[in-house]
């Protein structure tokens, strides 16, 4: 496995953490080319927790972008400061991320994401565990419509909230009872949307996506056999 880009997510990147927050990390790497051609092809995810981490292959994690995952894309538009791993290679995939960029796609993701986070909320019990996990869900809805429609207005993903006490108390208000803001605020997303002229593409640019796999696949195949 050879790591390629990697960083710190979710709500410490977005600067929704608390004391008692996960650190979560996302990465992608490039499995050895040869790999893919024998009986057992490489794993495509490798997924812990005490650390958190996600790293996806290098394939996978591209049609995981281009199909709008929002995980998945905010690796590309992380703040500096939340990079850990950067080689020339994950350089590269951060210099083509809008490459992975459509409006339908951008639009389905991040309100399906958001809907989601919606019926979890819907779903919730009234214990203090069933509170603290329904405040966070409100935040991820809240979140999700807000980076979603900023995407989708500008073609530029704002990772950290310029407001987080905001998310913070809606989060807070919704745990509370407040179930019909959370409804509102997805409607009113989805008006927007609507109404959004969005300068994203009908379709992501997959013709430099793929030369950015093959790229990978070129620096990952096994050295020449030295002759004489």
């Amino acid at each position: 496995m050879h790591l390629l880009l990697s960083g710190i997510v979710g709500s410490v990147a977005y600067g929704l953490a608390g004391p008692d927050s996960d650190v979560d990390r996302i990465g992608v790497f490039a499995a050895p080319t040869v790999a893919f051609h024998g009986l057992h092809p490489p794993r495509e995810s490798v997924v812990t927790t005490g650390p958190d981490l996600t790293l996806h292959e290098a394939g996978k994690y591209a049609r995981l972008a281009l199909s709008g995952n929002p995980t998945a894309t905010e690796l590309m538009w992380l703040p500096d400061e939340c990079y850990e791993t950067r080689t020339e290679l994950g350089e590269r995939l951060i210099g083509i991320r809008a490459a992975f960029l459509s409006g339908p796609r951008v639009r389905d993701a991040y309100l399906g994401y958001a809907a989601q986070q919606f019926r979890k909320l819907a779903g919730r019990d009234a214990t203090v565990g069933g509170r603290r996990r329904s405040a966070k869900h409100a935040r991820h809805l809240a979140r999700l419509l807000h980076q979603g429609r900023v995407l989708y207005t500008t073609g530029v993903l704002a990772i950290r909230l310029a407001d987080p006490e905001w998310f913070r108390a809606f989060g807070e208000r919704v745990a509370a009872g407040a179930l019909d803001e959370a409804e509102a605020l997805v409607a009113a997303a989805e008006r927007d949307f609507d109404r959004i002229r969005t300068p994203l593409p009908e379709r992501p640019d997959e013709e430099t996506v793929e030369r950015w796999l093959l790229a990978v696949r070129a620096a990952h195949l096994p050295p020449e056999p030295r002759r004489g």
